[in-house]
């Protein structure tokens, strides 16, 4: 039991976690204002705007540069994962989602006289554009910077 409650003591941790679901709140958010209906599927799926991902690492590598040193091994560790995982978001996942575009659109040419041919479709929206990723990473550092000036002051 003492390890549970060492990780929910971890506050660099929390406040990571905090900015992925403020992010993925304001996804649903967005989503509500750009098509005027309410989809909570966009709170589990991947892709969108802001980018949970770019936050999540974001604030993580920030929260750690406060609390280690912004000179420390620790915080350059969290920040090159930070920016293999929005280079992966925003590149290598972007391109698949479009060849899953592309592919099921063939699926739908060739199949189309063929009801008995049935596939899963697959998934399209997998990555981010740039503008998701950097929307993303701003939201991370925003959040991980208050949280620690609300800290301060508390303390």
């Amino acid at each position: 039991m003492q390890d549970i409650s060492e990780i929910l003591d971890n506050r660099v941790l929390l406040i990571a976690l905090v900015a992925c679901f403020v992010a993925q709140g304001l996804k649903l958010i967005v989503e509500l204002i750009k098509h005027r209906k309410l989809n909570v599927r966009v709170l589990v799926t991947t892709g969108g705007m802001p980018s949970s991902h770019s936050a999540l690492v974001t604030a993580l590598a920030a929260g750690v540069g406060e609390t280690v040193g912004w000179s420390s091994a620790e915080f350059a560790l969290a920040t090159v994962f930070a920016i293999i995982v929005m280079y992966d978001a925003a590149g290598v996942r972007q391109a698949a989602g479009k060849q899953a575009k592309i592919l099921n659109q063939m699926i739908d040419e060739l199949f189309h006289e063929k009801p008995d041919f049935f596939q899963d479709r697959l998934k399209e929206l997998l990555g981010h554009t740039p503008v998701q990723v950097i929307a993303g990473a701003i939201l991370g550092i925003a959040i991980s910077w208050l949280a620690s000036s609300w800290l301060v002051r508390v303390n």
